[in-house]
């Protein structure tokens, strides 16, 4: 039970009390009747200004101006409380808003989350499980909140993802990323049109509902577009035609306790590792990794992916290792190979 929740009941039990020490007072004093006495009473104790049920004797008026000190000094715990309720409330949110912005000012290589309904929520949450910084911009304070609720340590800003400022305020200048889940395609269009606009090179990857929109997507500046009910489709049938590969990619790619993963890093040009060979690299020696495949712009052309690269394999800078293991081991090859 909340503090505001303990102060209120007890505010209503002080008038109730005052209600009922005024209802059998003017019983006793004045020998009314139960439904004369208790309105008398609650005009009194709440300061109404009506006028009296019936005339008062000496003793009547004595108990009357008892009873209205003991109602204003209750109605000025009431009108206190209400007050503290707006101002503490407002105040919450205005240190919660100069919290969040303070933290997203000071973070860099993080990614932006536009939409914190269930698409956003689990997004959010597989990228701060493998350790990603996450910034979610959300319009509807309720799912805001829910999504607070759930995360208490999540950044969340409330603004709409379409305009501009918003997408500058969650630090899209400085994020590696950016997806895009709001419930409409032509919010997403939107948001990938400005986010492309801010800044050329940021990867994004946006959520398109209808089949007929991704190729819009694309030509709006999307990276990636993913498409449920394709995605969904095409998992449907690979259960039913190959049931132990996809039990082997969900335990790659979604286990719940991240025993292992799929993962990409890419060679840096300073890394020690650039010019040498997977021989001399000796990565699953070095950190228990398995190399499946090895991206090489330059060799390939089209940036295709070499798949069991042979152990001859020169990594240069700039290409990208496709890796299987644990989160540790995966934490291993990038300070392995000087990320």
């Amino acid at each position: 039970m909340s503090v505001f929740t303990r102060r209120f009941l007890l505010a209503f039990a002080a008038f109730g009390l005052l209600a009922a020490f005024g209802t059998v007072g003017y019983m006793v004093v004045e020998g009314w009747a139960f439904t004369d006495a208790a309105y008398m009473s609650v005009i009194t104790i709440t300061a109404v200004g009506y006028e009296e049920v019936r005339p008062l004797t000496d003793r009547g008026r004595t108990f009357t101006m008892i009873l209205l000190g003991g109602g204003v000094t209750w109605m000025g715990v009431w009108f206190a409380l209400i007050t503290s309720l707006i101002v503490e409330s407002d105040l919450k949110h205005l240190f919660r808003r100069r919290r969040v912005k303070k933290e997203v000012d000071n973070i860099e290589g993080h990614v932006v989350v536009c939409g914190a309904g269930r698409t956003g929520r689990q997004v959010a949450e597989e990228l701060e499980a493998m350790k990603t910084r996450v910034v979610v911009v959300e319009k509807d304070p309720a799912q805001a909140e829910a999504f607070r609720g759930a995360h208490p340590d999540g950044l969340v800003l409330e603004g709409d993802a379409t305009h501009d400022l918003t997408l500058l305020q969650a630090g899209l200048d400085r994020a590696r990323g950016l997806v895009a889940c709001l419930s409409a395609d032509t919010d997403n269009l939107f948001v990938c049109l400005s986010a492309r606009d801010l800044k050329p090179d940021l990867t994004i990857v946006v959520r398109a509902y209808e089949e007929e929109t991704m190729d819009k997507l694309y030509r709006a500046g999307a990276t990636h577009v993913v498409s449920p009910n394709v995605s969904g489709a095409i998992r449907m049938a690979s259960v039913l035609l190959r049931p132990s590969v996809v039990s082997f990619l969900d335990i790659a790619t979604r286990s719940s306790d991240l025993s292992l993963r799929m993962e990409q890093v890419e060679i840096p040009t300073t890394s020690t590792l650039a010019g040498r060979s997977l021989a001399e690299a000796r990565i699953p020696q070095e950190t228990g990794l398995i190399v499946i495949a090895m991206r090489e712009p330059r060799a390939t052309g089209g940036g295709g992916f070499v798949f069991n690269p042979a152990a001859a394999t020169t990594m240069d800078p700039g290409d990208e290792l496709i890796v299987l293991g644990t989160v540790e081991q995966i934490g291993l090859l990038r300070n392995y190979v000087g990320i």
